[in-house]
């Protein structure tokens, strides 16, 4: 493992990439345009999902993109993304939103209507970090889904 520092962010290296690999920048994603593919979100179901954080009342939305729940806590567009780990069952992302701050968040799917989202960060120059209970409740009725970020 080795630490390097890409784009102004330094990024743990596990095991040995060629020198290829190493020069090319990530690829940024974000933005309306920007499509993000997540293995263990395409997984789940598109509909109403209510997300459930103890000490809080639960909160529904309607996800048309289940990639939205990255970035629960900052519901906003145009936020970079870059993706950490991007396996069958979990899925974790690093998020920045100007001037409104950042996130990880680890998404981990138990089933097509049911996940486990973990997330941290700085919303409203405070910090954040939480764990929800997330679970697809139905159709969205005529609800508008979530923006795609």
């Amino acid at each position: 493992m080795a630490w390097l520092w890409r784009n102004g962010v330094m990024v743990l290296m596990a095991g040995a990439m060629s020198p290829a690999a190493m020069a090319a920048p990530p690829a940024p994603t974000g933005g309306a345009a920007a499509s993000m593919s997540l293995a263990a979100l395409q997984q789940l179901e598109p509909g109403l999902w209510q997300l459930e954080v103890k000490g809080r009342g639960p909160r529904q939305i309607c996800i048309g993109d289940p990639v939205n729940l990255v970035q629960i806590e900052h519901d906003q567009l145009g936020c970079s993304r870059f993706v950490i780990a991007n396996g069958p069952r979990i899925a974790t992302v690093h998020y920045s939103c100007q001037r409104a701050g950042w996130g990880r968040t680890t998404v981990r799917v138990e089933t097509p209507r049911t996940a486990v989202i973990q997330t941290q960060g700085i919303s409203r120059n405070a910090p954040f970090d939480y764990i929800v209970e997330a679970r697809r409740i139905g159709a969205c009725g005529g609800q508008p889904a979530a923006r795609q970020r």
